[in-house]
């Protein structure tokens, strides 16, 4: 039986973290707790008319509203919680009942996006707020408590806690957002549509699987060209136009470090469909800001025959396009 899209996306979480060096402070038992709540979650979430509380864990995913808190039995010295919505969904975090020492070391920061190091979600290339405001951290706040807001469908808070029983309750709400940007989904397959309403931005939509990618619509300020081509061939056209999609595939979070597959810089009726065999596949829409520009698209699971060949001592060995 396979897994639940989210606990698909933690085990990801959870395999990247420890290539970063994150998970080398955690331990086993905290992540597979937090795999079994995964995947229970979707009951959890069946109930609507009462508060959700639950303890958080060391390393954590949340998906949805509620009160999360945490009470540390150990030192715990490198802690994360990576909290998603929904696509047109922004989170709201609220703390409470807060018992740290920060002039011990202590300190717990709230993140707009996902963290790990070296990858960052958004990149710094598509988040409209410089980085260093992308953090609430709750040592340096005046206020008795702290509140962060995303500006996407994903957040993050880290923490660390050395003194036994020392902790504090995070308070979770997802609100509406009517125009969805930098999107990471919980499933590998569905539907959507970006639209930039004359705002010099980027936007991201992020898959963390291997899919095939059908894009249905494309509305562009301006026509360009009119095929669809790899990257090697047709890239340096569309940089220039200020306008256009562009396929990314990787294994890391962060799309300014991703492997460029495709690109279109020009207004499209018909269906164009690319296959892209990574950990991560991302449409990503670039605005200049001058238009309304809108993508349409669709996305599948790649079956496994479809899956391509690994090929040693390349990127391709763990990421390869057709």
């Amino acid at each position: 039986m396979s897994l639940a899209p989210r606990a698909h996306l933690f085990l990801f979480l959870i395999s990247l973290s420890s290539r970063m060096g994150l998970s080398r402070y955690i331990e086993d038992n905290d992540a597979s707790d937090g795999l079994y709540s995964l995947l229970s979650l979707d009951q959890k979430r069946e109930s609507e008319d009462f508060i959700f509380r639950r303890p958080l864990r060391c390393l954590d995913m949340l998906a949805t509203d509620g009160y999360f808190t945490f009470v540390a039995s150990r030192p715990q010295l490198a802690c994360a919680a990576f909290i998603i919505a929904e696509p047109s969904e922004v989170i709201s975090l609220e703390l409470s009942d807060v018992s740290i020492d920060c002039s011990a070391g202590d300190f717990i920061k709230m993140f707009d996006g996902w963290v790990l190091k070296g990858e960052k979600f958004p990149s710094s290339q598509d988040h409209q707020l410089p980085l260093h405001q992308r953090y609430t951290d709750y040592c340096s706040s005046t206020a008795p408590g702290a509140t962060s807001h995303s500006s996407q469908n994903v957040a993050m808070i880290f923490f660390r806690i050395q003194s036994p029983d020392s902790g504090f309750t995070l308070g979770v709400k997802k609100l509406h957002n009517p125009f969805p940007c930098n999107i990471m989904s919980q499933s590998p397959e569905g539907s959507f549509t970006m639209v930039i309403p004359h705002q010099r931005r980027n936007c991201s939509f992020s898959i963390i699987y291997p899919v095939a990618i059908r894009l249905t619509e494309l509305s562009l300020g301006h026509a360009r060209s009119n095929e669809l081509s790899p990257q090697r061939q047709v890239w340096s056209g569309c940089l220039g136009s200020g306008d256009y999609v562009e396929l990314l595939g990787g294994n890391g979070v962060d799309t300014s470090k991703m492997f460029p597959v495709a690109d279109l810089c020009f207004s499209l009726s018909g269906l164009a469909q690319m296959k892209i065999g990574c950990d991560n596949s991302v449409v990503r829409l670039v605005s200049s800001g001058n238009y309304i520009n809108r993508v349409s698209f669709q996305y599948r699971l790649l079956e496994h025959s479809e899956l391509p060949k690994s090929r040693e001592n390349s990127l391709e060995n763990f990421c390869t396009v057709e």
